[in-house]
Order: structure tokens, then sequence, then C-alpha cells
């Protein structure tokens, strides 16, 4: 089924055939630059039954991301329900994750502003909130440009706190955006 159809992308379910190019996405170190590891291939089998399973559960969950250009499968764009233990969760989560030939043309932009659309519009939610380690400017970005706020900065339970990648920044939104004064 097809969720969301941008002018440059289709944000779809998951087919058996994004599963190889799901693998290799997860196991390159430079789309993998701001997590704590590359994923195995049974890891990346794992978290494909957990991204099934999530959609069976909720009716969402990240959709598989295909180019109208020539049909190939770039990566994920879509929603999470985040459970780690932390003051905003549980939560809805939108995130997004796409093979680094498809970086730098707006992408990741597009797929998620619609993706954001869509989940206020068809799915009915009041709140989504996007996080990442500080230190990923492209994904903070994206979160601003996606009209995303900035809420503040926290340390990730699931990332040791010697890490690099431990300080997280965490951005929010609503359908209805309280104005600044």
């Amino acid at each position: 089924m097809i969720y969301i159809d941008t002018s440059r992308l289709i944000l779809r379910d998951w087919e058996g055939r994004d599963v190889e190019p799901f693998c290799r996405l997860n196991a390159d170190e430079k789309v993998m630059t701001y997590f704590p590891k590359t994923l195995t291939t049974n890891e990346t089998n794992e978290f494909y039954h957990t991204i099934i399973s999530e959609f069976e559960a909720c009716g969402f969950g990240l959709y598989a991301v295909e180019s109208k250009q020539d049909k190939a499968f770039i990566g994920f764009i879509g929603f999470h329900r985040a459970t780690f233990d932390a003051d905003f969760t549980p939560c809805i989560e939108i995130g997004w994750r796409l093979k680094k030939e498809a970086w730098g043309q707006g992408l990741a932009t597009e797929g998620a502003a619609a993706c954001l659309k869509y989940g206020f519009n068809e799915l009915g939610f009041s709140d989504v909130y996007s996080f990442t380690a500080d230190v990923n400017q492209p994904s903070k970005n994206v979160m601003k440009k996606i009209g995303m706020r900035y809420l503040k900065t926290f340390n990730h339970p699931r990332v040791e706190s010697a890490s690099p990648l431990c300080k997280h920044v965490l951005f929010h939104a609503n359908p209805h955006p309280i104005p600044l004064r």
C-alpha cells in the first residue's frame, strides 16, 4: 500500500525485495555515523520484523521509501513509538534513514514534511517528536526545515554516557503550534 506520494518519493509498505538493500543501508558506516554501531544482517532482519509488527499493532510505522525516478528502495521515513525511559516518552517519533546516494537532494526533508502532514491530518497525531545525537547536524537541519521546534538537550539512556552520541537534542511538532511572542 502507498501511504504518501510526493513529487519524487513513494512512502509505502515494505516488500520482501527491500530486505537486501535495507541490510546494506544499516551496514554502511557512513549512513550509521550518528548511531552507536552498524547493524549486522541478523540485527537488520530483527529491525525489519519490528517495523512490520509495529504496523500491525499501530497502523503506522517506518515507511519504506522508493525513488520515483528509478523505483529503487532508498531507505525509510516514518513514525515509531519511542518507549525508552525519558520524561517525554512514550511518544510518537518521526525519523528517517536514507542511503548516502540520496543525500543532499532534499529527499529526507521532502519525505519527512509529507509524513508529518500525514501524521497530523490522516492519523490524528496531536504531537510528534524527533531526536538525534547533538552532533548530527544534517538531521537537525531536516527537523528545522519541516517546522519542528527545539525543546531541549538530553542524554539518551540507551547510549553509553562516554559516547559523543549520548547527548541528544529533542524537537517537537504539533498541528497548531503556539506562536512565539
